[in-house]
């Protein structure tokens, strides 16, 4: 896992990558291999002190050194994510973040959102380049300012205090799109913070899998990239190269998302006082 392999903490912390995982791990049982997780640092003698057949490489970033050596030793490597750059990998298995993006910030515009904002990384995987890209598209296609806040997205700490930035700027959006988790919280924290009210202030939208977003209050609608497909069809395409079997899948594969509507992102009608019928005036 690159983005967050130096980090102390363990990146299964996040619901994305532990769903990810069990998903792969039972993938790979199923067809008499153990799944091994190890970080994705830059210490070439973490990876060469364990037996491989192959590696699952998640959002690899460009000239990511531990991947190019791998592939050096001839070791086969699939990706979560399309890889970045020119990076050597057997296949691959991504989401179609363009069409992800473009897809909110549509159903926000027709929530009536006038200004949209972005909360986004720093990082160089692919996730995070292809979905900022789409959203300067879409702002440049609309005629509006981009108004978004980039941080590093392996920091915990970072996120809470870009959301705040985000609403703190003088063309404030009104509403907001996270990349990570947990920028729902960090945004809803942050608008209660300047008395913002969602959604009727700011509406809310953010990429994740957890299951806290159904019990916030309000509940923040959520992108699901679908990581158990994605984790079964990566171990399935690495032991089909391990094995050097024919495979019956593309080595090149897009993953469906799945928005789940929630109160965040839905403006609320305004409310209409409903007059007593007027008596008939006396001649």
């Amino acid at each position: 896992m690159t983005t967050y392999g130096d980090e102390p903490f363990t990146f299964t912390e996040f619901a994305y990558f532990a769903e990810m995982a069990r998903a792969a791990t039972s993938a790979a049982l199923a067809r008499g291999y153990a799944l091994v997780i190890l970080p994705a640092t830059s210490r070439h003698d973490v990876w060469s002190n364990v037996a491989l057949d192959g590696t699952v490489v998640i959002d690899p970033s460009d000239q990511d050194p531990v991947v190019s050596e791998l592939v050096r030793q001839g070791l086969p490597v699939v990706s979560d994510g399309r890889p970045a750059g020119s990076l050597p990998v057997t296949a691959w298995v991504d989401n179609d973040h363009e069409a992800a993006v473009l897809g909110i910030l549509d159903h926000l515009a027709d929530a009536g959102a006038r200004r949209i904002g972005l909360l986004t990384g720093t990082t160089t995987d692919t996730y995070t380049h292809l979905s900022t890209t789409a959203y300067l598209r879409w702002c440049e296609r609309v005629g509006q300012d981009p108004v978004y806040e980039a941080y590093p997205a392996h920091d915990p700490c970072a996120g809470a205090v870009a959301a705040d930035r985000l609403l703190a700027r003088p063309d404030r959006p009104d509403a907001v799109y996270g990349l990570f988790d947990p920028n729902g919280t960090d945004l809803l924290a942050a608008a209660r913070r300047y008395g913002l009210r969602v959604p009727d202030d700011l509406l809310l939208v953010c990429c994740s899998e957890s299951t806290v977003y159904a019990n916030t209050e309000p509940p923040i609608t959520t992108l699901s990239l679908k990581p158990r497909r994605i984790g079964t069809a990566v171990v399935q395409l690495l032991i089909d190269a391990i094995e050097g079997v024919e495979s019956d899948h593309p080595v090149e594969q897009v993953i469906p998302t799945e928005l789940i509507v929630r109160t965040s992102s839905q403006r609320r009608p305004p409310r209409t006082t409903v007059s007593p019928p007027r008596s008939p005036e006396k001649t």
